[in-house]
């Protein structure tokens, strides 16, 4: 077996290399900070909360009580996708070898998990004002969401740019989907003042549920992905194996695994069966450099061997 051990550092611009027997490249993609985004999201929503919970009680609304309720739900949403974005950060200690880059899988499919709770709540609410009409504060509902509109697509705004973070993914779906909730009470609460119709505001209510129904099991099909270790679904498994068994001397790919380390960066190891050649650091380091560029893979480890022993549990 071939004896080869390197460490490519993006960040820092150097290299070691060590006498061991395999591989490893970091290209560190740490996630974006997005904490600013996070402590004015949860100011702005705490205040809303207060206004519409108070409003809700003023005018006799358990719509706009019920749906303080689920923004409540959505602070808490931001606060643990905030939590989890810091600890992602912090260096790995302990029995903890890789960070706490993990919590943010958690949190997405926290924050999913959360988004279904506030949908079931919706739901109950529309189904109990379904069986039990009353009269409701048409302008009263179309103000205050107004208000809300405002507050949670600003909100949304401030996370639009970090899709590509699962985490940051489940904080703007809150968002968003608050937003529609309030787009939803304007048009219920407007019409009904035109019209009178108190069925409207339930009718407009289901609309949005299945509108968020949607994005949440999108959400929660991902981070459940992710927190069995799938490949991202932008990598092609086939495809990353013929990269690494085109370099030249490498004669069989076995072993292979991809998966993500977090909501933001990639693993992958692979034995790499290399009979006629030993690998060099530099070979170690094109390799590793190449999967980072082409597949946007973070972390590299390749075990380099002679192919003379026999191979047994390959894959």
């Amino acid at each position: 077996m071939a004896h080869a051990h390197a460490h490519h550092h993006d960040h820092h611009g150097h290299e070691h290399g060590h006498g061991h027997g395999h591989g490893h490249g970091h290209h560190h993609h740490a996630p974006a900070d997005f904490g600013r985004a996070f402590l004015i999201g949860i100011i702005l929503n705490t205040g809303f909360v207060v206004i519409e919970a108070v409003a809700g009680l003023v005018y006799g609304s358990m719509a706009l009580i019920a749906d303080a309720g689920h923004n409540l739900s959505d602070v808490l949403a931001l606060a643990l996708a905030w939590i989890a974005s810091i600890a992602a950060r912090q260096p790995a200690s302990g029995r903890f070898t890789y960070g706490y880059k993990s919590s943010t899988i958690l949190a997405a499919l926290a924050n999913a998990l959360l988004l279904a709770v506030a949908i079931g709540a919706i739901l109950f609410e529309t189904l109990h004002r379904m069986m039990n009409p009353a009269e409701p504060q048409g302008m009263a509902m179309a103000v205050v969401a107004g208000i809300g509109i405002a507050i949670n697509a600003f909100t949304a705004m401030l996370f639009l740019k970090g899709q590509e973070d699962l985490n940051i993914r489940g904080a703007y779906l809150h968002m968003a989907a608050d937003a529609l909730v309030s787009v939803g009470v304007v048009v219920a609460g407007l019409a009904i003042l035109v019209t009178g119709i108190a069925w409207i505001d339930p009718l407009v209510s289901l609309a949005i549920v299945a509108m968020i129904a949607w994005g949440t099991w999108g959400l929660a099909r991902d981070s459940v992905a992710m927190g069995l270790n799938a490949a991202p679904e932008g990598i092609d498994l086939a495809e990353v194996r013929q990269h690494l068994a085109s370099f030249a001397g490498v004669a069989a790919v076995h072993d292979l695994h991809v998966w993500p380390m977090s909501t933001t960066e990639v693993a992958l190891t692979a034995h790499l069966v290399m009979p006629g050649r030993p690998a060099s650091d530099s070979f170690l380091h094109e390799v590793s450099a190449t999967l980072a560029a082409r597949f946007g893979v973070d972390h590299t480890t390749l075990q380099v061997e002679s192919g003379e022993a026999p191979c047994e549990a390959c894959d």
